[in-house]
């Protein structure tokens, strides 16, 4: 059980959510399924976004899998529910059919954009928000919220490092050297939290070339520094200017709480980003509402 208490109320109330007993819930067949559209067309509209149901749910999502993967590998044997395992090959069961227009557009929003071939955290965030979905529908549970970041969206990050790779992808909205990575911040997050109250490797060794070599393939978060030092040349503190000085951090504790305050800021309260994420049914632009 994750235990989050009251320090990041909407992800007891997300987890809380996963709890709930199947009878609970609304059935599928009398939900009125959207196609999701954007909602936020000006600057001032952002109110409407930090207050929305859709940003609750959301960072409470990334929040629940922030917990459910503190202190685990990559290699962490999980449970996976037979939903999940199903998803594989159906992606939603044929009883949740009318929900698929609707979860589908952040499937497809989540690999970039064809006409500009770039990608970046807004495309990123699609993706986490698909699997967000894929929970409110049912079809992944509580019992896979290590499973939702070892392996799906671990693959799905394998998949777009390739693209990368092969078509030299533009990065949408980069900030350059002061950015934190020019496509990715959730699996900083997320691999974070996985090295909190590791026995030996600190926040200092993810700059030392050797340390990443022997540990990448158990840590998300050096898997990120790997495909960094891979993709550019130069010196790391020239190129990832911000990550070398998050090196310095004394701990993974606080580097984990540093970046999930730096995403809100940067990612999440951004115009250019929240201009083009989608507002259906299950990710709703109307207010939190209360009880």
């Amino acid at each position: 059980c994750v235990c989050v208490g009251e320090r990041i109320p909407f992800t007891y109330l997300f987890f809380h959510f996963l709890h709930q007993d199947s009878s609970e819930e609304i059935p599928p067949a009398t939900q009125n399924f959207l196609i999701p559209k954007k909602e936020i067309h000006t600057v001032p509209d952002m109110g409407k976004w930090k207050r929305s149901q859709a940003y609750a749910d959301y960072i409470g999502f990334i929040l629940t899998l922030n917990e459910g993967v503190k202190g685990k590998k990559l290699t962490f044997e999980y449970k996976v529910s037979e939903e999940a395992e199903n998803l594989v090959a159906t992606v939603v069961p044929t009883h949740l059919a009318a929900a698929v227009p609707e979860v589908a557009v952040y499937l497809k929003e989540s690999v970039g954009n064809s006409t500009r071939i770039d990608y970046g955290t807004g495309h990123e965030a699609a993706f986490a928000a698909f699997l967000c979905c894929l929970c409110k529908i049912g079809v992944l549970r509580v019992d896979d919220q290590i499973a939702i970041v070892f392996k799906v969206f671990n693959r799905y990050l394998e998949v777009m490092r390739k693209l990368q790779k092969t078509y030299r992808m533009e990065p949408a909205g980069s900030q350059g050297v002061w950015g934190l990575d020019d496509f990715q911040f959730l699996p900083f997050i997320w691999g974070s939290s996985q090295l909190i109250d590791h026995p030996y490797l600190e926040p200092r060794h993810f700059v030392d070339e050797k340390a990443v070599n022997e540990n990448h393939k158990d840590y998300m978060f050096l898997e990120c520094i790997l495909f960094i030092t891979e993709m550019k040349t130069g010196p790391f503190a020239e190129h990832s200017n911000q990550l070398w000085n998050i090196s310095a951090v004394p701990s993974w504790s606080k580097v984990n709480q540093g970046l999930i305050r730096m995403y809100k800021a940067e990612c999440l309260e951004k115009f250019p980003v929240i201009q083009h994420f989608k507002f259906g049914s299950l990710l709703p632009i109307h207010p939190v509402t209360s009880g």
